[in-house]
């Protein structure tokens, strides 16, 4: 096999030669997406992800100890802000949890979106293997007919009826 340097595609880019003929791109998803993001996106990524951690968590119960603490007059009277039942803590507790929750649908949504390009990329990938596949199974003289009928007869052994 002689190696033969990459040719230029339309959009640029350069595809592997084999036996003189360009071969299609492979296309990562995660880079395919990441073109599209927004300073937006990636800032409702980035609350999203620090929401979704322990340091979250820890933090937030070191504010609420220091909140209560404060407003329960454990440094002084003068310190309180929000005595009990603590309506500011409440609002501004509240307040966050609206945040947080469009901020996980914000990245839900890019979730879905990714996962809808993964699968369109999956089903080009299956369609390919299955083409050339089919392709190469001619050239080596195998009944498609035969090969089909094994499949429909393993895919029936294998679906398990529900319980």
């Amino acid at each position: 096999m002689t190696n033969t340097p990459d040719t230029p595609d339309a959009d640029g880019g350069t595809s592997p030669r084999h036996n003189g003929r360009n071969h299609p791109k492979v296309v990562n998803e995660r880079t395919l997406l990441a073109l599209g993001r927004t300073g937006q996106q990636r800032f409702a990524d980035a609350v999203t992800g620090f929401a979704g951690s322990m340091s979250f968590v820890y933090l937030h119960v070191a504010w609420f100890i220091v909140w209560i603490l404060l407003n329960q007059g454990v440094f002084g009277d003068e310190a309180i802000f929000d005595p009990f039942p603590y309506g500011l803590l409440t609002m501004v507790v509240s307040l966050e949890a609206i945040f947080l929750s469009t901020f996980v649908m914000i990245s839900q949504n890019r979730d879905t979106r990714r996962q809808n390009v993964r699968a369109d990329l999956d089903y080009e990938t299956t369609v390919r293997s299955e083409v050339w596949s089919a392709h190469i199974g001619r050239q080596l003289g195998i009944d498609p007919a035969a090969v089909e009928a094994r499949v429909q007869e393993i895919l029936r052994r294998t679906d398990a009826p529900a319980p």
